[in-house]
């Protein structure tokens, strides 16, 4: 063994949580993506004697699990399929919900814009279905803190079972506490703690107090509302407080193109707005916001613009507790499932392990 490689005795990453299962063969309790011949998507999760039935024949599990990702196999009736495992765009998409998900496309924006550095201490509110959280995790790494607040337990209990299917079980940097985040956050963090914020939930005007209380000078908060009056509301609620910088808002659109030799065009078909991203920054206590002056104009809300922001207004869904039963149990099949892979994994890295004393 080289001196190069004594100093890196892990090259592969396998003791970062969430790593190990993102190389190597298949394995039995792992989600995989399918693609036929005709493009269609199927994710099933492989277990032993396990097969995926459709009306163009059955296709054996078998044939997955031991193989590398990138493969190409045909079940009973000739159908081929290429195999790979979901990309975290693909599997947020695809995973079981309660709540609506934070789409990648917004995701990752905030990651980005709140500048989440590996280690960092984020605050979330609400966890929802799990979707954002797991790219937070993965931007703080095993070092970092990632608490978040659900008030639903339905919603906690199903967002677990998603992060647990991605990392192969409990990830070490993520603590999940239910109640309200205005209530509970100051009883749970320290004053000026807390480096980034990120709010997804109805009104989160009503956290802003806890938050600049929580929150490092210079620390990032950013929320993500669907409505043009919330974003109007939250705003206005940022300058009042005095304690933020001017608050920045936009939103983020993807168009996807359809490219094939000279026939190139937009798709037909896009996802557009899901949701406003509005950002500001924790100014140290005493200084004045610093904002370009801007003509008068209406800031203040009457009881009817009020009635405006009720969750019945703004067309939030009512989950149905049949549904939220439904996706808690598949979130927590899919962790079960997940879990005994990496146990496969942490099995094998064992034995290479000993091997290796052994020579």
């Amino acid at each position: 063994m080289s001196e190069q490689q004594e100093s890196h005795p892990n090259p592969i990453g396998a003791t970062v949580r969430g790593a190990a299962n993102r190389r190597g063969p298949f394995r039995s309790g792992e989600r995989v993506q399918l693609m036929d011949e005709t493009g269609k998507m199927t994710t099933i999760t492989l277990v032993d004697g396990g097969e995926h039935h459709t009306h163009r024949g059955v296709l054996a599990h078998e044939l997955l699990i031991g193989q590398p990702e990138g493969t190409v196999v045909s079940n009973t009736s000739g159908i081929q399929y290429q195999a790979l495992r979901p990309l975290l765009k693909d599997f947020v998409l695809s995973m079981p919900r309660g709540a609506a998900v934070v789409y990648p496309k917004d995701s990752g924006q905030i990651v980005t814009m709140a500048d989440v550095f590996p280690g960092a201490r984020v605050v979330e509110a609400g966890v929802g279905s799990g979707a954002l959280t797991i790219s937070l995790l993965r931007a703080v790494g095993d070092e970092g803190h990632v608490h978040s607040f659900e008030r639903r337990e339905e919603f906690a209990e199903i967002a677990r079972g998603n992060i647990e299917t991605m990392f192969g079980g409990p990830h070490p940097a993520w603590e999940l506490s239910l109640g309200d985040l205005a209530e509970e956050l100051a009883a749970r963090e320290e004053p000026g703690s807390v480096d980034r914020v990120i709010l997804d939930m109805l009104a989160p005007w009503e956290c802003l107090n806890a938050v600049a209380t929580t929150l490092a000078p210079g620390g990032v908060v950013i929320c993500y509302v669907a409505t043009v009056p919330q974003l109007s509301r939250v705003a206005e609620a940022m300058r009042a407080d005095g304690r933020f910088t001017e608050p920045e808002a936009s939103e983020t659109m993807v168009r996807g193109w359809h490219v094939e030799g000279l026939a190139v065009r937009p798709d037909h078909r896009m996802v557009a707005h899901t949701g406003f991203l509005i950002q500001s920054r924790r100014l140290v206590d005493g200084a004045p916001r610093l904002a370009p002056k801007r003509r008068a104009s209406k800031s203040e809300y009457t009881e009817e613009d009020l009635q405006a922001w009720t969750p019945v207004a703004l067309g939030e869904r009512v989950v149905s507790d049949r549904k939220l039963r439904r996706a808690g149990r598949d979130a927590a099949s899919l962790a079960e499932h997940a879990a005994r892979a990496q146990r496969e994994i942490d099995e094998q890295a064992r034995a290479d392990e000993g091997q290796v004393r052994d020579d």
